[in-house]
């Protein structure tokens, strides 16, 4: 199993990267590599990479799969020799291995023949390795490996598609994953360079489907190990959040503006900010570095969101108020002339120096095996994470802690300041992302079998009613702030303020109603859940 980091480099510091790499001795290989598939593409569908590459003289086939983390992937490579022309295709060349077996697996057909292949795309890669050594507690021994040249579809049409590579590969040869994490967060931030997700094989299966914008990557449920103690759910929740935020971050920071994508990546970020939060106590050793990860996670969060929530606002609110009989009024329209602040492209957001460097930190916590228990003081137990069943019932304080305080602010919320309303709204989003995240430790064996809603799916339905009317009351909050600031260049504004202040009283009594009606939510959490 190898451990990467990999990271697209902008045109502009090509030159850069280049000469630092030459300052050590280099080796020049040219990479000709065809890549295959079925014609439905189920390899690709499963996150399975078969090629043939000639790497210089010598022709090499490997398989790659994804691992359980963004920096695993699992490989294996057969040496083919010098053979003069390009050697056929075999997957039984990787049989008895575990991607052996995935790729057998995922060949296979219903009348027990393994489907056949088709070649989809070709590279063709100038590569530069040098092995960069650092000494200190976390030496390492990496290969650094700069990539240049091209990815090509072959579309079965004279017409060839074509994408060009530039990035730079740091591969763990020996030593720790820290001392990668720290060797890779100094290339990454002394060149300007951001972490990417997109493979060479990737590139080409967009290619073919001729797609320039990919769909947005949503959240999906975390898996645990069985009975894990709380540095492993720390990990595997980080990992989950990791698996929204990096594709998302990665289409970002290479341009998009789709919204999506964009809105994704927040709602990943919260998550994450949730997970630092809430999980914290769950290994007391201090490798859960919230106090370092945080900061850069809420100015991206917070740069992504600045534009993008008075646009939405707006888009939501000129409806409404068109119905209303209001005049037409555009409430960012003094922004569009100059006169509101200068906000960064979500690009920009992305591929800030600090938030860069905590993905890279980030991605190397959920990569890195539990350290050895720090010593105690004489006398004292040594510091160690909580175990499975400790682990559960911090969960469940955390839990009921949650759910509490959306009773109390539901019977209060008409009465509360702005500010804190809009806190009641980030605490109901932590309940139900510290729900989703503690679920599946929570399912019982009965639940894991059945079609029907589980437990914790049904709470979690009880939220949304709440979860609605908070977003909805914040959403005209924001909206009534917008149109305020508009009458400053446009006095038709004043109706929309005054509209929205007449709804006021009524929205958070709506509120209200709607977080009372939580007390009935059947608790999945309860004593005892989970055990059968």
């Amino acid at each position: 199993m190898e451990i990467e980091f990999k990271f697209h480099i902008p045109t502009d510091r090509l030159k850069a990267v280049d000469a630092a790499l030459r300052r050590g001795a280099v080796v020049r290989t040219r990479l000709q590599a065809r890549y295959f598939d079925t014609a439905d593409e189920r390899l690709a569908a499963q996150g399975i990479v078969l090629r043939l590459r000639k790497e210089g003289r010598r022709w090499v086939q490997t398989v790659k799969a994804t691992g359980d983390n963004a920096l695993h992937r699992l490989e294996h490579n057969v040496d083919l020799g010098t053979a003069g022309a390009s050697p056929g295709i075999d997957p039984q060349r990787h049989q008895g291995t575990p991607v052996g077996e995935r790729l057998a697996q995922a060949l296979a057909g219903e009348d027990g023949q393994p489907a056949a292949l088709v070649e989809r795309q070709s590279t063709d890669i100038v590569r530069l390795t040098r092995d960069v050594r650092s000494t200190g507690p976390g030496g390492v021994v990496a290969e650094l490996a700069l990539d240049v040249g091209k990815v090509v579809a072959h579309a079965g049409t004279p017409e060839q598609r074509e994408s060009p590579v530039c990035e730079l590969e740091l591969e763990l040869k020996r030593g720790s994953v820290p001392g990668l994490v720290a060797l890779a967060q100094r290339w990454s931030q002394q060149h300007g360079l951001w972490f990417s997700t997109i493979s060479k094989a990737e590139r080409g299966a967009r290619l073919l489907a001729g797609l320039e914008v990919v769909p947005a990557v949503k959240a999906e449920p975390p898996r645990f190990a069985s009975a894990p103690d709380g540095r492993a759910i720390q990990r595997a929740v980080v990992a989950n959040c990791l698996a929204q935020i990096l594709p998302n971050a990665t289409e970002v920071a290479a341009g998009s503006d789709d919204e999506e994508q964009v809105h994704q990546l927040r709602i990943g970020i919260r998550r994450l900010r949730t997970a630092l939060r809430e999980l914290e106590g769950l290994d007391p050793s201090g490798a859960f570095d919230r106090a370092g990860w945080e900061p850069a996670l809420v100015d991206c969060f917070r740069a992504l969101g600045a534009l993008r929530d008075r646009e939405q606002v707006a888009k939501i609110a000129q409806p409404k108020l068109r119905e209303a009989g209001a005049p037409e009024v555009d409430p960012l329209a003094g922004e569009a002339a100059g006169a509101g602040p200068t906000q960064p492209s979500p690009g920009d957001a992305v591929r800030a120096p600090a938030f860069q460097a905590v993905l890279v930190a980030l991605i190397g916590f959920t990569a890195t095996e539990a350290p050895a228990p720090e010593p105690a003081a004489e006398g004292a137990p040594p510091v160690t994470p909580l175990d499975s069943d400790d682990a559960r019932r911090f969960l469940c304080k955390r839990l009921q802690r949650l759910h509490a305080q959306a009773l109390r602010d539901g019977g209060r919320f008409e009465s509360l300041d702005t500010d804190s309303q809009h806190r009641v709204r980030k605490r109901l989003k932590r309940l139900r992302y510290l729900a989703e995240f503690a679920a599946p430790l929570f399912e019982t064996r009965d639940e894991k079998k059945s079609d029907d809603k589980s437990a914790a799916e049904r709470y979690l339905k009880r939220l949304r009613p709440a979860q609605d009317a908070l977003g909805e009351f914040n959403d005209e909050a924001v909206a009534m702030a917008l149109y305020r600031e508009a009458t400053a260049h446009d006095a038709r504004a004043w109706f929309a303020v005054g509209w929205f202040s007449a709804r006021h009283a009524a929205g958070a009594a709506a509120c209200r109603e709607a977080l009372e009606k939580i007390e009935g939510a059947p608790r999945f959490w309860k004593k005892g859940r989970g055990k059968s």
